[in-house]
């Protein structure tokens, strides 16, 4: 799944470097092309936000049955949270949650997160971020829909222990004025990198490093796609 034309070692290194890389043509052409129409049309999506503190899922048939007059309100609180606190507000498939709640079981990412958790890909992790002994991978599918976003945070979680985020990017010929940026923040409270959402690129830093993706914007043309999660050491 992963191309055969791509030289990784450059990318390794800079990555080393920086603590962040993104990598231009990561999947075989016909895997990008599939995990996207999946994404297009396949998926039963849920709504991720943050309420109190704490992490809230609107199931798929919920969410799929909210008025627009509910999801504009949806989204008005969570702009009015996101003002004092950190808050997300995107589209979300659980990959590792639903494949052991046994859901959607002819769904063609069940295949992906297998894939992500094979010794191959494992293995190459391990390398790529120079971490030893990656032993999992933790995943979604993630849907940015206008208006949607995520802000300041950092991934650190002890109790997973991961080393390092990443980020498949499916979307075609995306738009930097439509949002949905990766943005790096540095000590100062500015950003020091941005990544645009290319089609088919991998995007990996190291963990804990302050980030945040941009609010997609009102006239944005397609939804922001991707296959986003982390690796994790042993624990």
């Amino acid at each position: 799944m992963i191309s055969n034309d791509v030289d990784f070692e450059s990318y390794r290194q800079h990555l080393a470097r920086h603590g962040r890389v993104q990598v231009p043509g990561f999947l075989q052409a016909a895997a990008a092309e599939r995990i996207h129409q999946c994404l297009r049309e396949e998926v039963r999506w849920t709504l991720a936000e943050r309420i109190d503190g704490k992490p809230k899922t609107t199931a798929a048939d919920a969410y799929a049955s909210m008025s627009e007059a509910q999801r504009q309100e949806v989204h008005r609180l969570a702009y009015a949270r996101a003002g004092s606190e950190f808050q997300f507000l995107y589209d979300s498939y659980m990959l590792v949650r639903a494949q052991k709640e046994g859901r959607d079981p002819g769904l063609m990412l069940h295949v992906v997160l297998d894939f992500l958790n094979s010794a191959e890909v494992l293995d190459f992790a391990s390398w790529f971020i120079g971490v030893p002994g990656i032993v999992a991978a933790n995943a979604q599918a993630t849907r940015y829909l206008p208006g949607q976003f995520l802000t300041r945070h950092e991934d650190e979680n002890r109790e997973e222990n991961r080393a390092a985020a990443f980020v498949i990017n499916l979307s075609k010929d995306w738009n930097p004025d439509w949002g949905g940026l990766l943005q790096f923040h540095d000590a100062s409270g500015g950003i020091c990198e941005t990544l645009l959402p290319r089609w088919n690129s991998f995007s990996v830093f190291h963990v804990p490093q302050p980030h945040s993706v941009s609010l997609v914007a009102p006239w944005a043309g397609q939804p922001r796609l991707a296959i986003t999660g982390w690796f994790l050491r042993a624990k």
